[in-house]
C-alpha cells in the first residue's frame, strides 16, 4: 500500500519532523512486520534521519550545508535554486526502514525528517509498506 502526505512548508530550508506520519502509515497498513520506504517525488527536498531530542541539531545541520553550498550566482541553473538540487542529491529522496513487531525500529534519539530546501511550498511526500 501506498500513503500519501501533504506538507506546507514555511521556510526557503527547514526539517520537518515526519515521524509520527510514519508510524500512521504503519497503524494503517497494519504492517507488523517488514519495512516500508519513505520517498519525496521533488528534486529540491529530501529526507533523513538524525536526532530529534535536541532542536540544535537541525539548526546546525541547515547551518552547515548553507555553509557549503551557498545560494549563489555561481551556479548555471537560471532558476536561482542550484543550490537546493545539490542539497537535495546529497541528503537523498528515500529511506527504507525496518519494522517489527508492529514498531519503526529506531535508536532512541532518531528521528525521521523532511528537509525543504527550496521554500515556502506545498510538498509531498510517499510512504510504501511492505509486508516481509
Amino acid at each position: 500500500m501506498v500513503y500519501s502526505y501533504s506538507l506546507k512548508t514555511r521556510r526557503r530550508e527547514e526539517l520537518i519532523d515526519i515521524t509520527d506520519y510514519v508510524r500512521d502509515s504503519i497503524k494503517k497498513s497494519n504492517l507488523s512486520d517488514g519495512i516500508l520506504v519513505v520517498f519525496v517525488p521533488h528534486t529540491t527536498a529530501a529526507v533523513t534521519i538524525n536526532e530529534n531530542a535536541d532542536p540544535s541539531v537541525k539548526k546546525d545541520i541547515t547551518t552547515f550545508l548553507a555553509e557549503k553550498v551557498p545560494q549563489s550566482s555561481h551556479f548555471s541553473h537560471v532558476e536561482g535554486n542550484a543550490d537546493s538540487h545539490i542539497k537535495s542529491s546529497l541528503i537523498g529522496p528515500s529511506l527504507t526502514l525496518i519494522v517489527e513487531d508492529g514498531k519503526l525500529l529506531l535508536g532512541t534519539w532518531q528521528g525521521i525528517y523532511f528537509y525543504e530546501f527550496d521554500g515556502p511550498r506545498n510538498r509531498t511526500f510517499l510512504i510504501k509498506t511492505i509486508n516481509g
